[in-house]
């Protein structure tokens, strides 16, 4: 019997770095073993901008990265600058390509602003379900481009099941789209357990004086860096403390963080990392005293399921999968976003009470092997494929009985 064949298209996967690759990788070696046949479609719009004066054509390439499918489409190049609509219609293609040769039962689309509308054409074109997940920034921050508005609720309308990394996003949804209450289910990320035991010190832990305060991941407006750095500035009159920022600003925001460093009056008390493999970030975690998530809005973070993991005493704001998963108090302390006066008073709390550290982060370890373990997300995502591949059969059924 052939298995069942589901495309997942996403914006990036490994070895590109990301969240969203990381998630896709993990939930297609969940489908390999379920018995399902994966195929990744890769593509992303920056790649249609070449610097060089190249040109090129449309192409696709297939590669085999442990059992899954990893199709490289890449849009044409034929001037200077390549139309958005050209992208996307080269995209179109290369999927339509796809589907002909391996006619897939079910497609999967990760982000909606880019893979989900091409997605979701083709799919309803040949009848074939198509499952859209949102990871975050689809829906707190696209969604504000008026161009975008009308896009994204077709995608929703259309899709045959909405997924959600926290339960404020699938609220937005249902307001932008109302009949995604009906066919959309939220669940968290999921994490493997780490041995931090076996990861090397990283030789910057030896320049860190006093109670170690850190963030890690690739900082950008979202995440609410601006509050850290003037807490942290205030404090450091009172505390011997280190703000660490295990990561790096993204490139195009680089001279406003410059000057927001300058202007919070941090000065020496701050060391940024730079860009680190994942592995070199791990190994910080268990050097910290405090872990800091302050973002605006985040969907389901890794970087806090990894500090979970290193049982941290964390601080989080109170959007999103970061307040969902930590319940104030047990472990970790919730503020709320943009308010750096709740992230003084906690963080001046914390750094004063290391029993209370060692209490609050050994209970966000527990949670996180528990509630946040891969055979939880496992069945939340076999429930979600099973559901929506009976409903379209049946729904198939219904027609061919009408016909």
């Amino acid at each position: 019997m052939d298995k069942t064949k589901i495309c997942i298209t996403t914006l990036e996967y490994p070895p590109d770095v990301g969240g969203v690759g990381e998630s896709v990788h993990r939930i297609a070696k969940m489908l390999i073993d379920s018995g399902y046949e994966v195929h990744v479609a890769v593509f992303r719009s920056k790649q249609r901008l070449v610097t060089d004066g190249s040109r090129r054509r449309a192409s696709c390439s297939t590669t085999l990265q442990d059992g899954v499918f990893v199709h490289r489409i890449k849009s044409a190049v034929r001037d200077n600058l390549t139309e958005i609509q050209d992208f996307f219609s080269d995209v179109y293609f290369q999927l339509k390509c796809l589907h002909q040769k391996y006619k897939y039962d079910l497609f999967h689309a990760f982000f909606m602003n880019e893979t989900g509308y091409v997605t979701t054409l083709l799919a309803k074109e040949n009848d074939v379900p198509v499952i859209n997940s949102v990871r975050g920034s689809d829906l707190h921050k696209h969604i504000f481009n008026p161009k975008n508005h009308a896009q994204i609720a077709w995608i929703l309308e259309n899709s045959a099941w909405v997924t959600f990394v926290s339960r404020d996003l699938q609220k937005r949804a249902s307001v932008i789209a109302p009949s995604v209450k009906l066919k959309s289910s939220a669940f968290w990320n999921s994490i493997a357990p780490i041995n931090f035991e076996q990861l090397p010190t990283p030789s910057l832990v030896s320049e860190l004086p006093g109670i170690i305060i850190g963030s890690s991941g690739r900082f950008r407006d979202k995440k609410g860096i601006e509050f850290l750095l003037d807490a942290c500035a205030e404090l450091s009159n009172e505390l011997d403390l280190t703000l660490l920022l295990v990561g790096d600003f993204i490139e195009r925001e680089k001279a406003y963080w410059q000057q927001q460093i300058q202007q919070s009056g941090i000065g020496d008390r701050l060391r940024i990392t730079g860009i680190t493999s994942r592995q070199e970030a791990l190994a910080y975690l268990p050097h910290l005293d405090i872990f800091v998530i302050p973002s605006l809005h985040d969907g389901c973070p890794n970087t806090l399921l990894e500090a979970m993991l290193a049982s941290r005493a964390i601080i989080g704001t109170r959007v999103d999968a970061i307040g969902e998963i930590l319940e104030d108090g047990v472990d970790g302390l919730l503020i709320n976003p943009g308010s750096t006066e709740e992230l003084i008073t906690s963080l001046r709390h914390l750094a004063t009470k290391p029993d209370l550290r060692q209490k609050l982060g050994a209970a966000a370890k527990t949670k996180a092997l528990q509630q946040l373990a891969p055979s939880v997300e496992h069945q939340n995502w076999i429930d979600v494929y099973q559901r929506t591949l009976t409903t379209s059969a049946s729904v198939l059924f219904e027609k061919l009985s009408l016909v």
